[in-house]
């Protein structure tokens, strides 16, 4: 039961450099005691993650309790990490598995509960437990702030890519043109959310934007971001959603729901469903985070029990299938089950068709949130999970054999030196793991040199700022009070 929340009219305040202030009509919403509003509960020490529930910190044995860590999300691309901690935030490379580099670290702005870069530019969103409805776009490598957005409500996630920057808050989401920040469109009374659960294509050529249609049952609502218009409702699951991801190509959506078995992939925008895959049948578990990897043939989903799922997204007819008749008892026993399908009850039959993994991943802790990532490094695949512990875990995938992933590397998140015994011994992992997984305004214009300015300069200013070159982009940062 969510606690009585009032609903009042406010306006809502923008600061563009050059171009003073706005002010925006937004939904001021009052949490009670009974329904505390999300940055009360990540002030309390709770930790929220992309596209999944949050994790209490406060209540983790071990150090993670005591952990600086708050925020912790890969880039578009799997190319590099950004943290956000008490003390700041920092930016690593992901380009070599035995050191973790630290590209870049600020320490003007404590408690940074978002973080968000586009790309490997230097344009990075932020948001901070100190002003959780207040958004900053900043140009990190130059040290400058190019606009802020201030919101009558908390700011749960935001998400980007080269066309457009989206603001979640509980109940509207913001889309932003991202070359000049300009509110293009607000969608308003969605479905509560207070996860912030949202996911937003990274293909300028498919921009979809992915939301809950339903605090009740999985809806996913579709949303064409370049045109504005709704594309799609899917009905995904008889559960509340709990994850989403979209491929790189933004032509395949991955969901979950809440109770977590059965994880499934459309078509987008059309909405059917490709795969259905099964993560467990023992028991129901909350989905931490869901991603595929960049050329979209794998799909990770990871939760709060110490595996980690790989599924491989191959259809049917490219799977291999023996000509011979079946030799053993096994083989005659799985051949008469699935004959029998077409005589069983549709859900009995789905979980005989449901793919299973294709590899796994044993981590050293149960019981917490992470994130995971998809990505080649060094020329080899590789599953990267970070965790609230502090730490970055990278494992090795077999392409062709799958079966369980070996552990090859774990990295401090604070940067610090990890001692070579505590590496590979499982038994000296006493801090939980937590992985993070998945502002509202209207601002005018954006350039390089002179941040966010107004009025007729604009489109001069724009043409020295080339987004589809990712070293010419500047990262966002994103900051939540």
């Amino acid at each position: 039961m969510r606690g009585k929340e009032e609903q009042q009219s406010e306006r809502t305040t923008i600061t563009t450099a050059g171009s003073g202030t706005r002010d925006v009509p937004v939904k001021l919403h009052t949490y009670s005691s009974t329904n505390p509003s999300p940055a009360a509960a990540i002030s309390s020490g709770t930790l929220y993650v992309d596209g999944a529930e949050p994790m209490n910190l406060a209540s983790q044995s071990g150090d993670a309790g005591r952990s600086q860590l708050l925020f912790a999300n890969f880039n578009q691309d799997n190319t590099s990490l950004a943290v956000g901690t008490k003390s700041g935030y920092k930016f690593f490379s992901l380009s070599s598995v035995d050191k973790l580099e630290q590209i870049y670290e600020c320490t003007d702005t404590e408690d940074v509960c978002i973080v968000e870069r586009l790309f490997s530019s230097s344009l990075v969103a932020i948001v901070s437990l100190k002003a959780p409805r207040k958004l900053k776009v900043c140009h990190f490598k130059k040290g400058t702030e190019i606009c802020n957005y201030s919101y009558s409500n908390t700011i749960l996630a935001v998400k980007l890519n080269r066309q457009r920057l989206i603001v979640c808050l509980e109940e509207s989401l913001y889309i932003h043109n991202i070359r000049d920040m300009k509110v293009l469109h607000t969608i308003r009374e969605t479905p509560p959310n207070p996860s912030g659960l949202c996911a937003l294509s990274i293909s300028s050529d498919n921009c979809y934007l992915a939301y809950p249609g339903s605090a009740t049952i999985g809806e996913v609502q579709v949303f064409d971001t370049v045109n504005l218009r709704a594309a799609n409702m899917i009905p995904a699951h008889d559960s509340p959603l709990a994850a989403l991801a979209f491929d790189a190509s933004g032509t395949k959506l991955a969901t979950a729901s809440e109770k977590g078995t059965v994880i499934r992939v459309f078509s987008i925008p059309e909405g059917q469903k490709l795969f259905e895959f099964r993560r467990g049948v023992k028991r129901c578990v909350s989905i931490c985070s869901l991603a595929f990897s960049i050329e979209g043939l794998y799909l990770s989903a990871s939760s709060n029990t110490e595996t980690v799922h790989i599924f491989k997204l191959e259809t049917q007819k490219e799977k291999y299938v023996p000509a011979e008749e079946p030799t053993t008892w096994g083989g005659y026993l799985g051949k008469v089950l699935m004959a029998s399908t077409t005589y069983l009850p549709s859900q009995v039959t789905e979980m005989f068709t449901q793919g299973r993994a294709f590899a796994t991943v044993r981590l050293p802790f149960c019981g917490h949130k992470n994130i995971c990532a998809l990505a080649v490094i060094q020329k080899i695949p590789r599953l990267l999970v970070a965790a609230a512990d502090g730490y970055l875990y990278l494992y090795n995938l077999d392409p062709q054999e799958g079966g369980e992933c070996t552990l090859m590397k774990q990295h401090r998140l604070d940067g610090s030196a990890e001692p070579p015994n505590e590496i590979l011994e499982q038994g000296s992992h006493d801090r939980p793991l937590v992985a993070q997984t998945y502002s509202t305004a209207v601002t005018k214009g954006y350039c390089e040199e002179q941040g966010a300015v107004g009025g007729a300069s604009l489109e001069d200013d724009l043409s020295d700022l080339r987004l589809e070159e990712e070293n010419e982009q500047p990262p966002l940062i994103l900051e939540t009070d």
